[in-house]
């Protein structure tokens, strides 16, 4: 998956695409380079960005504090930074997830 790398110090970077105000929280498929993550919650006072990273922590079965948005905190593109998880682990959770739509 392109949307997925491997950094040095066991951290992975993936990159995601959020729509906010969705009907439900789910991840919508590929959209270029990142993952399509749909969110309920407004883009207002950060609260898309806080239920990004609520939705990724309980897909990957990590704690929240494991992940930071790197970049695009202000925008749909989002590159987020995740610790402590194997590269095999995010590729099988992201594929499961996509694999019901």
């Amino acid at each position: 998956m392109k949307c997925i790398t491997n950094l040095q110090n066991n951290t992975l970077a993936l990159n995601i695409y959020v729509q906010p105000r969705a009907s439900r929280n789910r991840l919508a498929g590929l959209h270029g380079n990142a993952v399509k993550l749909c969110i309920t919650a407004p883009p207002v006072d950060d609260k898309a960005n806080a239920a990004v990273l609520v939705y990724l922590a309980k897909l990957f079965g990590i704690p929240k504090s494991a992940m930071q948005i790197k970049s695009g905190r202000q925008g749909r593109n989002k590159k987020v930074l995740i610790t402590n998880l194997a590269l095999t682990e995010a590729q099988e959770a992201l594929s499961r997830e996509l694999s019901k739509f």
